[in-house]
């Protein structure tokens, strides 16, 4: 199911970017393709943070520590931790690897995995301490 609502958006992403115009004369394609790129990134932070929170989860260390926690404060390192993760992603890919994510599903979901995996252990230790 992630996997075909990531797809409708990336899909709905590039289908809103032909709509794009800049201020009603449309001379200039590099305001287009800035906001796709924007529109682009913002989903691919989205996949992150989806992706971000499954991998805390499965963490034994994650699973321990919640053990102490309400859900408010486990949402709340969460939503701390995986907001970081997610701006780490755009240091961390090209856009050549966002357009072949955008095209190709298998790719998105390694890619993504990817990311996670290098910040999501530095994010939860500045997190915990």
């Amino acid at each position: 199911m992630k996997k075909y609502v990531a797809s409708t958006l990336l899909l709905a992403t590039f289908a809103l970017t032909g709509c794009t115009t800049t201020g009603g004369v449309n001379n200039s394609t590099g305001n287009a393709i800035g906001t796709a790129n924007e529109i682009g990134m913002n989903v691919f932070k989205a996949a992150i943070d989806n992706q971000c929170r499954s991998q805390i989860e499965k963490q034994n260390a994650w699973r321990i520590a919640s053990v102490a926690m309400t859900e408010t404060q486990e949402e709340a390192v969460k939503s701390n931790v995986c907001g970081c993760v997610s701006e780490q992603a755009p240091q961390q890919v090209t856009i050549v690897e966002l357009g072949n994510a955008a095209i190709d599903s298998q790719y998105r979901t390694q890619l993504v995995a990817r990311v996670v995996a290098k910040s999501l252990q530095s994010c939860y230790a500045s997190f915990t301490k």
